[in-house]
């Protein structure tokens, strides 16, 4: 009996713990990580694209992250969304450790507390925009068929499409594909956003206006995470953060670059 209720109590304490760790990491932190290391196999050797990545980003910030190609910004972005697996080191996401989590843990977690805005849309061809914003919620199984249809139909309108719902993405513009997808990304109310070159194939005034789109979700509370080569959008946005071979070499506002040798 002693023996049972050592185990009992232990199994309760770990359990509290962990409680106890998440509502810190919830406390102001969305995303919390700690020594992340990425490491990919190269022929007889490896390639470290993530050297020791100390990061953390507040609920409600707006972040840039910078550098030139192959110097680990998207691999970074894949680490935070669950997308990708470090080698080592812990990622912390809207309180729950990806690092603990299985391939369907991980799936059904990315439905509830992460929207994803790709740079090449990645909506489904034969879907019109209206099911492509549906389609989310349904895999989420998010509220009566009535409630997700409403929904998609407010968020399409919110992104200056309502009278284009019924359209295949191959019948609008690519700013309007994009503008599509970022209704996509909302469509299960995720308290955290991550888009990868969202503004990479649109011309520079359709750019302002998903910029825009953007600044209004993040004044409203969104957390918005933003892979750019655009230094002229990365400078309208609060923070900045620089990688360049695998690390984070500029952590700051724009401003405080200002004049530096390197600007």
């Amino acid at each position: 009996m002693q023996f049972f209720l050592a185990i009992t109590g232990r199994i309760f304490l770990v359990k509290l713990v962990r409680m106890i760790r998440a509502m810190n990491h919830t406390n102001g932190k969305i995303v919390q990580l700690e020594d992340v290391i990425k490491v990919y196999p190269a022929g007889d050797g490896a390639i470290t694209v993530l050297n020791r990545i100390n990061l953390a980003i507040n609920q409600g910030e707006f972040v840039a992250i910078v550098g030139a190609s192959g110097n680990g910004k998207s691999t970074l972005l894949n680490i935070i969304s669950g997308i990708d697996h470090p080698s080592s080191g812990e990622v912390i996401v809207s309180g729950s450790n990806l690092t603990k989590l299985s391939e369907e843990e991980l799936t059904r977690w990315r439905g509830k507390h992460i929207g994803i805005v790709f740079q090449f849309f990645q909506l489904l061809p034969a879907l019109n925009l209206l099911q492509n914003v549906i389609l989310p919620m349904d895999f989420a199984k998010m509220g009566t068929r009535k409630e997700r249809l409403a929904r998609a139909k407010y968020l399409l309108d919110l992104v200056g499409l309502g009278d284009q719902m019924g359209k295949l993405p191959s019948q609008v513009s690519g700013g309007q594909q994009q503008r599509a997808a970022i209704a996509r990304a909302l469509s299960n109310d995720p308290p955290l956003l991550v888009a990868d070159e969202p503004t990479g194939n649109l011309d520079a005034h359709t750019s302002a206006d998903v910029f825009d789109l953007f600044s209004e979700l993040v004044e409203e509370g969104k957390t918005l995470i933003m892979v750019t080569h655009d230094e002229d959008l990365a400078c309208q946005i609060p923070r900045r953060i620089e990688v360049a071979n695998g690390e984070i070499v500029f952590d700051g506002s724009c401003n405080e670059i200002v004049g530096s040798p390197s600007s």
